[in-house]
């Protein structure tokens, strides 16, 4: 299911703000982190429903995936 480009936009900003909470980064950073990952990709294309977890639930799984690609 493609998610509802609203509800993508809201959950990408409530995303990277949490991310750079979590992070330490700034929103700035957070943001060009986010929108080149992959998990970016699988919110905007509705893959496993991610939209709908929670912004918290999404910022670690952000954080563990720039921890895998450091790798």
């Amino acid at each position: 299911m493609i998610a509802n480009r609203i509800l993508v936009g809201h959950k990408c900003d409530g995303v990277i703000k949490a991310y750079a909470e979590l992070a330490g980064i700034s929103l700035r950073k957070a943001f060009d982190v986010f929108y080149t990952s992959n998990l970016y990709i699988e919110i905007r294309e509705g893959i496993s429903d991610m939209h709908c977890r929670s912004d918290g639930y999404l910022a670690e799984e952000l954080q563990g995936e720039v921890a895998r690609r450091k790798k």
